[in-house]
């Protein structure tokens, strides 16, 4: 190895196409399903939330589809994104593991969002969408949306989750800044919102209520659209420049990864980042073992059940195949609000029963005690969410320095923290606490999941 820390690409480099992994399934995955009939969902079902050209590519099977040229143009302002070694976190360490990490920070909106808002926006624009309306949990796909939809003329409006609504006042003003309107989840707004604060008037919010929120206005009129940041196909179809990027850039180090970790609260980070490499072990080519992370008070894959369930909590989504805790669940109020989401990606969720991958769970001490030690190494301060990951990669790095293997690590730091600095004064006080989330809390939200009406259907499998 040279002594080299990071690898650019230039930017006529950036990826041409996305990466369709249902194209390389062995096992198609199951359809989303109409609520009333529970038959599978049609083009004509989804046309009132998202404009024909991403639902061709949430259904597409096709491996490769092209960027267009617009999106490649806005991508440039970031894009391609440095592959770094950490090379100073390894000698603190004391591990003979390399590890590499895919940094997606320097994007407008500080994250690896952008990487889907703007085809969103494309799109939307394209078919003549003047206004969408989404929700955000700690503020990351908000921020990416508002950027987005400035470069295509469209307005924007957002549900942001209370809790980190409250927890991250310089992230909705970021979004202001890019001219979005900014409402706290639940709002007095909409029907939804007005129902669950009639409930419980302090609710901190959840994703799912945010989403009922979005979507119920999406529906208000013909020139008005919802945009999903993580869970659905096509907004994991769009990260996967992050994995083909990173592809190229560790065959200019001469790696191949032995290990690929990545947080998950939706998908979308962690899809971007492995799907491209999954590609490569489907071929024969690599082999590397693939570990999803997630929060242990929201721990849909290692706790939820694979089952049929709203991607809402007002259930005015469709009903979506996926390892889920259930639509009424409300996390604890964690500082990684983008891991917040009571349901995982279907298509990640069926790769996790096909065994394609591994999950392990997080308390949020341990992965700011990470943030931490790669901030004070690496100098940069990790956003909560991406934080899980690097906590997981530091504990592979420590097994491999019991071991004396020199593995490959790889990982995607997919947001900064500047916007975070709150939580991290609060656990550099002592104030942090792990949340412990008790199994009756879970079975009560799984009570409501469901019931298919279709004969010889159950909503759990």
């Amino acid at each position: 190895m040279t002594g080299a820390t990071r690898v650019l690409l230039d930017e006529s480099r950036t990826p041409r196409t996305w990466y369709n992994i249902v194209a390389d399934l062995p096992v198609p995955p199951p359809p989303p399903l109409r609520p009333d009939t529970s038959q599978p969902v049609g083009p004509d079902d989804l046309a009132p939330l998202f404009p024909m050209e991403l639902i061709a590519q949430e259904v597409s099977t096709e491996r490769f589809i092209a960027i267009p040229e617009s999106v490649r143009d806005v991508y440039r302002l970031w894009r391609p994104t440095p592959l770094i070694r950490a090379h100073r976190l390894e000698r603190a360490l004391g591990t003979p593991a390399r590890i590499y990490y895919k940094y997606e920070g320097g994007s407008p909106a500080g994250s690896h969002k952008p990487n889907t808002a703007v085809p969103q926006a494309y799109y939307n624009a394209r078919q003549g969408i003047r206004r969408l309306t989404t929700e955000t949990g700690a503020g990351q796909w908000g921020t990416a949306l508002a950027f987005a939809c400035a470069q295509y003329g469209i307005e924007c409006e957002i549900w942001m989750v209370r809790a980190s609504y409250d927890q991250k006042p310089h992230r909705r003003s970021l979004m202001r800044v890019y001219g979005a309107t900014v409402h706290a989840s639940p709002s007095p707004l909409t029907v939804s919102g007005r129902s669950v604060l009639a409930e419980r008037p302090d609710s901190p919010g959840s994703l799912g209520i945010a989403i009922s929120e979005a979507v119920e206005v999406a529906g208000s009129g013909p020139e008005v659209r919802y945009a999903l940041g993580s869970v659905l196909n096509h907004v994991l179809l769009h990260q996967t420049v992050i994995g083909e990027e990173a592809i190229e850039q560790l065959a200019a180090f001469g790696e191949v990864p032995d290990v690929i970790v990545g947080c998950t609260g939706g998908g979308s980070n962690f899809a971007g980042l492995a799907f491209p490499f999954l590609r490569e072990k489907l071929a024969g080519r690599m082999d590397p073992v693939v570990r999803a992370v997630e929060p242990e008070s929201c721990p849909s894959l290692t706790r939820g059940v694979y089952a049929y369930d709203f991607g809402d909590a007002a259930g005015f989504t469709p009903l979506l195949k996926m390892h889920t805790l259930g639509h009424a669940f409300v996390p604890d109020p964690i500082h990684a609000g983008g891991l917040r989401y009571h349901g995982m990606s279907p298509l990640l969720s069926h790769m996790y029963e096909l065994g394609m991958f591994e999950a392990v769970a997080k308390g949020q001490r341990e992965c700011f005690e990470a943030g931490l030690r790669f901030a004070r190494t690496e100098g940069i301060v990790p956003a909560p969410e991406p934080a899980h990951a690097l906590a997981e990669t530091i504990a592979e790095a420590l097994r491999c320095k019991e071991s004396g293997e020199p593995k490959v690590l790889l990982t995607a730091l997919c947001g900064h923290g500047h916007f975070d600095l709150s939580a991290y004064d609060r656990h550099l006080a002592g104030e942090l606490e792990d949340y412990a989330l008790p199994q009756d809390r879970i079975d009560a939200a799984l009570a409501g999941l469901p019931v298919l009406e279709s004969p010889g259907s159950s909503g759990q499998s």
